[in-house]
């Protein structure tokens, strides 16, 4: 029986707040269903809170669950749950909310929800959710029913001009949400909402680990065997109810009641990957942000983690519900290879429930997150040196991009990363081990960059700290251009480029012993410094005698402040203006060369030939440092015309 129904008309605001809502605030519409499961949990979870609450409540929570019921002929999708339901009252403040709050008014609370707590006001109404059935049907039915009442409710709108409401008699508990689909496109096949195979895939993309069960009565199709006919005769069709999700939220477990092989399942299935994690990181927090968090570190780097749109792993649920995968704003970009999930119970959401809000919250989840992730690290290099190894070999590079984008963790981070060292040739050395074999009154920790290990070493920067005893760091990644320009010490020692600013490696008794020798070689070469600083005047900024070689001619030194040429050409090839850097030439005063230049320059100083001898010079030490002279053509010409003549 049917009593007290009302017809009622949409205002014209609220008519253009409903195209608002379906048009523009939802990116995909497969997003009805989540939304109406969503209110499906949500109904469910009240219930048996509200059984725990009052023990008179006459409900049956035995069995508490989510069907999904599809009719492909009528083309009509039913959600329905046995949870809490609504009165009629319910309904009215619940979907009616659109209704009543006028257009201007919400458009001012979406415009207020990415500042503040609005949002949270939002998400989790009802009639938010519920609203966006009107993206895929033309007539949405309601039918709810409170526990504990005995008249149900009946909710009926086209999403335009009116919907009527009315109480009725002999409902079920909870609620049954109807949708008449919009007619099938023939040529929109991904957006069957009546298909099975559709259905199954939007609940394991949003709704997998939701806590209650989600049913729905499937085909079975078998051969009918005909008597005396092996082959069997025509398919017989029954229907079979199966349950859909998963139910397996691994984060909401202690890892003691977890096996390495669901870890290593679940772990496949969120990564789409084909090996084991290296390492599983549970974690939850209580107190004034409440989530759970189950993160996983690969094993092997995925191909595109050095591609500019690479994606951050980490998925993002509010009480087991997907909300977005590719969470950028919960895990930072340095750490984009960590896997996982992060299941808030409260998160503050846009209208659509789509995109993450910037706030106190989520800044404290992600410093959580952050901080969580590399000491598990530092943890991995003390107590599992292989597994930290195959970490840094796969993923060494992309940490070290935190040095420059996260100073709040700058020094955990030196003290997790690790670096190849003239110290040995197999083992990288961390920081810390560098500063404890630190030579006595050595202040500085040493390094060079390059473009691999075998260059460095046959560097001539490198001549005077390999015959004194120094070691080096052998920094060899593109990143570490970077960095090391924004870190300047570690454990109070300064790090120095080998190829930057003045170096002077004697001790004090070594100063005082070779100060004559030096003052003297410093007036004897003062001509030669002061023609070789004029004719290379293109190419460099000054001349001066060196301490850092032994057995090469000369070098090149970049002042302490300015560009190296492989950071200048990093800049450049990323569109990004760099001033011309002119760099230092240092001589080696004890070289075969510079002693004949020098000698040829004091009896010929007009001699055009010496010219040729700076540029080749000049070139030459470009090239011993794995850079090429600016005119390569030039250089290969004069070089031919000297080895000519000596032959």
């Amino acid at each position: 029986m049917t009593v007290h129904a009302e017809q009622r008309e949409f205002q014209a605001e609220a008519r253009q707040l409903l195209g608002l809502l379906v048009h523009s605030v939802y990116a995909n519409k497969d997003a009805f269903l989540r939304e109406l499961i969503s209110n499906a949990s949500d109904a469910l979870d009240k219930l048996r809170l509200e059984a725990l609450r009052d023990k008179d409540l006459d409900v049956d929570t035995s069995d508490l669950h989510i069907e999904i019921e599809a009719d492909k002929k009528a083309r009509t999708l039913t959600v329905r749950d046995n949870g809490i339901g609504m009165t009629r009252e319910e309904v009215v403040d619940l979907i009616g909310t659109l209704a009543k709050s006028g257009t201007a008014e919400l458009r001012q609370k979406l415009r207020e929800a990415k500042q503040a707590a609005a949002s949270e006001e939002l998400i989790g109404q009802f009639g938010i959710g519920f609203y966006s059935t009107f993206m895929v049907a033309d007539k949405v039915e309601l039918l709810t029913r409170k526990a504990g009442e005995s008249v149900a409710t009946r909710w009926v709108s086209s999403g335009e001009g009116t919907y009527t409401i009315e109480s009725v008699d002999d409902a079920p508990q909870g609620t049954s949400v109807t949708l008449h689909l919009k007619p099938e496109d023939a040529e929109d096949e991904l957006h069957d909402y009546t298909a099975e195979w559709k259905i199954r895939q939007l609940v394991k993309k949003y709704s997998d680990f939701i806590a209650w069960p989600i049913r729905m009565q499937v085909e079975r199709r078998t051969p009918a065997a005909k008597e005396g006919d092996e082959d069997g005769g025509d398919e017989q069709v029954t229907l079979e109810t199966e349950t859909l999700n998963s139910m397996k939220a691994l984060w909401a477990k202690s890892k003691d009641e977890v096996s390495d092989e669901e870890y290593n399942e679940f772990y496949k299935h969120i990564a789409h990957a084909w090996d084991d994690p290296l390492v599983v990181i549970p974690m939850k927090a209580e107190g004034t942000f409440e989530y759970q968090a189950l993160l996983f570190i690969p094993s092997h780097a995925p191909f595109d983690l050095f591609t500019r749109d690479a994606k951050i792993g980490v998925q993002l649920y509010v009480k087991r519900v997907f909300i977005m995968g590719d969470c950028d704003q919960l895990m930072p970009r340095y750490l984009r290879f960590v896997k996982g999930v992060v299941d808030a119970q409260d998160m503050s959401l846009n209208v659509s429930r789509e995109m993450l809000q910037q706030d106190r919250q989520v800044t404290a989840i992600r410093r959580r997150l952050t901080k969580k992730v590399l000491s598990t690290i530092k943890e991995l290099q003390s107590e599992r040196p292989e597994d930290y190894r195959t970490l840094w070999t796969q993923f060494g590079p992309v940490l070290k991009e935190g040095l420059i984008s996260d100073l709040d963790n700058q020094d955990t981070l030196l003290r997790i990363c690790s670096f190849a060292s003239t110290h040995s040739d197999e083992q990288p050395t961390t920081l810390t081990e560098y500063v404890e074999r630190m030579k006595d009154g050595q202040q500085q920790i040493f390094y060079a960059t390059g473009q691999s290990r075998e260059q460095l070493l046959n560097s001539p920067h490198l001549e005077a700290f390999r015959a004194k005893g120094y070691e080096v760091l052998l920094l060899t990644d593109p990143v570490d251009e970077i960095w090391t320009g924004s870190v300047s010490e570690f454990d109070g020692k300064p790090l120095q480029s080998v190829a930057k600013g003045e170096v002077d490696l004697d001790s004090e008794e070594e100063k005082k012993a070779h100060e004559a020798e030096r003052q003297q070689q410093q007036q004897e070469f003062a001509d030669l410094l002061s023609w070789l600083k004029q004719t290379l005047s293109d190419h460099i900024t000054d001349v001066r005698l060196s301490s850092r070689l032994t057995e090469s001619p000369a070098c090149l030194i970049t002042p302490t402040f300015g560009f190296t040429p492989a950071l200048a050409r990093m800049y450049r090839a990323s569109g990004q203006p760099v001033p011309v850097s002119k760099r230092i030439l240092e001589l080696n005063p004890k070289h075969p060369l510079v002693t004949a230049l020098h000698q040829a320059h004091k009896t010929r100083p007009d001699d055009t030939g010496l010219v040729e001898t700076a540029e080749l010079l000049y070139g030459t030490a470009l090239l011993a440092e794995g850079d090429v002279p600016e005119d390569p053509a030039k250089f290969a010409g004069l070089l031919a015309d000297r080895l000519a003549r000596t032959v």
